[in-house]
C-alpha cells in the first residue's frame, strides 16, 4: 500500500505505531512494546520520540506511556482524566484535551473523535477511571490526514468523522471479541469512505480472530479498497 512517500508508518504489532512525519517528527501511537509479544526485539528500543498519542487507558495501549515520556520528554496527548493520572506518575508532559476538541502537537493538528470503548486504568491492583476512550485525526504537516480509531465497536458518527475531516487513511482495530470484528470493521469503512484500510489488534492473542483476509473479504464488493496486510516491524508509507 502506497500512502504519502513523506509519512512513514511502522507497525510494532497489536495498536502500536510508530510515525515518521514529513518534518521528522516521530510519534508513537498506543504505546505497548516491552510487553508486547508481537512487537519485534529490535522494535523494543524506541529511539528520538517526539509525541505519544494514547486512545485510553487500557495497558495493551498505556503500558509504556510513562517511561517513555519520561525518557524523551515527549509530548503525551489524552483525554483530561488520563493526563491527569499520568501527572500523578510523574509525566510533565502532558497535553490534556477531549472530544471534538483539536490542538497542534508537534507541528501536526491533532483533534479527538469519539470511540465506543471502555477506559479503565490498571494501577497496580485497582482498575482507576480513566475517562472515555476516544480515537485520533491526525493532519499532518503536508496536509495528509489519517484516522486512528484506537479500540471501538463501529458507531454511526463514524459517517460524521469521514464528512468532516476527510481522513485519506483509517487504522482500525479488526480483532473481534474486545473490538468490532472484520463484519463491523467494514461496514466503518462505507461509513468513513476510506479507501485505505491499516488493519490493528488483530493476531496478538488467541481470541483476536479477526484478519485483514476476512475484512477484504467483507469489501469484497465495494471497489477500490485497499486493505494494508502488516507485518509486526514493517514500515510503509
Amino acid at each position: 500500500m502506497k500512502l504519502d512517500r513523506d509519512v512513514q508508518i511502522t507497525w510494532l504489532g497489536h495498536s502500536t505505531f510508530q510515525v515518521v512525519t514529513p518534518k521528522g517528527k516521530t510519534i508513537l501511537l498506543d504505546p505497548w512494546v516491552a510487553g508486547n509479544p508481537a512487537c519485534p526485539e529490535a522494535r523494543k528500543k524506541i529511539g528520538k520520540l517526539d509525541a505519544i498519542l494514547v486512545s485510553h487507558g487500557h495497558f495493551d495501549h498505556i503500558a509504556d506511556c510513562v517511561s517513555l515520556a519520561k525518557d524523551h520528554g515527549a509530548a503525551v496527548v489524552a483525554n483530561y482524566e488520563t493526563c491527569h493520572w499520568l501527572e500523578r506518575k510523574g509525566v510533565v508532559s502532558a497535553q490534556a484535551m477531549n472530544k471534538g476538541g483539536t490542538q497542534e502537537v508537534s507541528g501536526l493538528r491533532v483533534t479527538m473523535v469519539h470511540a465506543d470503548h471502555s477506559c479503565g486504568i490498571l494501577d497496580g491492583d485497582t482498575i482507576v477511571y480513566g475517562g472515555e476512550a476516544g480515537g485520533y485525526v491526525i493532519e499532518f504537516e503536508n496536509g495528509f490526514k489519517a484516522y486512528y480509531a484506537g479500540d471501538t465497536n463501529v458507531f454511526g458518527d463514524m459517517r460524521i468523522i469521514g464528512e468532516l475531516y476527510r481522513p485519506e487513511v483509517a487504522f482500525l482495530p479488526i480483532g473481534d471479541r474486545f473490538t468490532m470484528g472484520p463484519r463491523e470493521a467494514a461496514y466503518a469503512v462505507r461509513l468513513l469512505g476510506v479507501r485505505k484500510v491499516i488493519p490493528m489488534h488483530w493476531g496478538t492473542f488467541p481470541p483476536l480472530t479477526g484478519t485483514p483476509a476476512a475484512l477484504r473479504e467483507q469489501l469484497r464488493d465495494v471497489p477500490g479498497i485497499e486493505v494494508a496486510e502488516m507485518k509486526p516491524g514493517e514500515t510503509i508509507g
